[in-house]
């Protein structure tokens, strides 16, 4: 029998655990911050979270410069306007807390703290030159949602602002602190359209053209968890068992993505989030049941795995067809379950929809079954025709 090869690689420093966020200043510390440039929203700011952070480091005797005008999905000219303040400041080190929005500003403020902006000369290509991260300042992470799991790898999205379009960045940082404590106000729209988001990174990467047993063992137990725990952690936000199982999750989920990349939900719900102002979370989400149907003719095991991993019993004799069926219903039950908005919710025009094809389309070049236009159009129809009426908790 012929073993594969496989080939991954680790992510950066991660302290995981209740509490975990107690320790961030005496990590700063021993990364030789003596000022920090904290950033985060609005929200973060108002539910508490970064005074408690904010003592932590003051008491490890690091000052913090404050930028707190984090935006989702965040622009380039958000990201230029922190780094400019950094460097006017003199930091020597970058906190970043919150959702995805936060710790990608960071990421593109890493990078612009050692190499001269604005942001837009560091999109990344396929053929981009790898940055030294040797030179820039340390970046801790400290995330307030289980959701991107960008605690765990490098990428990052920026939109530009001059095209609207999400562009990515590579930039690693130099710890992760997870603390599901952090997690226990999350309200629950966010806490349903982020742990989908893990649930699709998931998904994507134990199903890609590049997975491997390492990016499986992975994926494969982030799914598990988010089908144990994702319910509970929206229904009742307090427990912390189903936080602290949705963190590891979606610190897990993005480990996994780390050689495999995405699918077909994000390579077309991306696109979507931007076109309609879609959260992110909730338009890749969306595609998830259509999705699973499609690729389940050439990858009937590991969609048959997915689905069983959510909880779903599937005869062994089924077909490719059945196993895709009962994967898309396994999804859009545990979508109704969480109260996530419908597809209809947000866009109100199917047709129009569809006739924008080539806004959304692409290949998805590390799906298991190639997406062709007419594919992409099946997918989104369907999609919109099974979803439920329900009107969408704006997050």
């Amino acid at each position: 029998m012929r073993i594969m090869t496989s080939v991954f690689d680790s992510p950066n420093k991660l302290l995981f655990g209740v509490e975990s966020s107690k320790n961030v200043g005496e990590k700063l510390k021993e990364l030789g911050v003596t000022k920090v440039l904290f950033i985060y929203d609005k929200g973060i700011k108002s539910a508490g979270i970064v005074d408690k952070i904010a003592e932590f480091v003051t008491a490890s005797g690091i000052e913090i410069v404050t930028y707190d005008k984090v935006e989702p999905n965040p622009p380039d000219y958000s990201v230029n306007e922190a780094a400019e303040l950094g460097l006017r400041e003199q930091v020597n080190g970058i906190l970043a807390i919150g959702g995805g929005s936060s710790l990608d500003t960071g990421k593109g403020v890493r990078i612009l703290l050692s190499y001269p902006g604005p942001i837009s000369n560091y999109y990344a290509k396929l053929d981009s030159a790898p940055l030294d991260e040797k030179i820039m300042k340390p970046l801790i992470v400290l995330p307030t949602t289980a959701g991107t799991g960008s605690e765990a790898t490098p990428g990052g999205v920026i939109t530009d602002s001059l095209t609207h379009i999400k562009r990515p960045i590579i930039c690693g940082v130099s710890l992760g602190i997870i603390d599901p404590t952090l997690h226990v106000n999350l309200p629950p729209a966010i806490t349903a359209a982020t742990g989908f988001d893990t649930l699709c990174h998931a998904v994507e990467a134990v199903t890609s053209k590049r997975s491997n047993r390492i990016s499986d063992v992975l994926g494969f137990e982030a799914i598990t968890l988010v089908g144990k725990h994702l319910r509970t952690a929206v229904k009742d936000g307090a427990n912390l068992e189903a936080r602290e199982g949705m963190a590891l999750a979606a610190t897990l989920a993005g480990m996994s993505l780390r050689g495999p990349f995405g699918g077909i939900p994000h390579d077309l719900g991306s696109p979507l989030s931007s076109v309609y102002s879609i959260p992110h979370g909730n338009a890749v989400s969306l595609l998830l049941a259509e999705a699973l149907s499609f690729i389940a003719e050439a990858a009937p095991d590991k969609v048959r795995v997915v689905a069983e991993a959510l909880g779903a019993r599937i005869p062994a004799e089924a077909s490719s067809e059945e196993i895709g069926n009962i994967a898309s219903d396994t999804v859009r039950a545990l979508y109704r379950d969480v109260d996530m908005p419908s597809m209809k919710s947000y866009i109100p025009n199917k047709e129009e929809m569809l006739a924008n094809i080539d806004k959304f389309y692409k290949p998805s070049v590390f799906s298991p079954r190639p997406l062709e236009k007419e594919d992409a159009i099946k997918i989104l129809s369907n999609s919109y025709d099974k979803s439920y009426e329900k009107q969408p908790e704006r997050i």
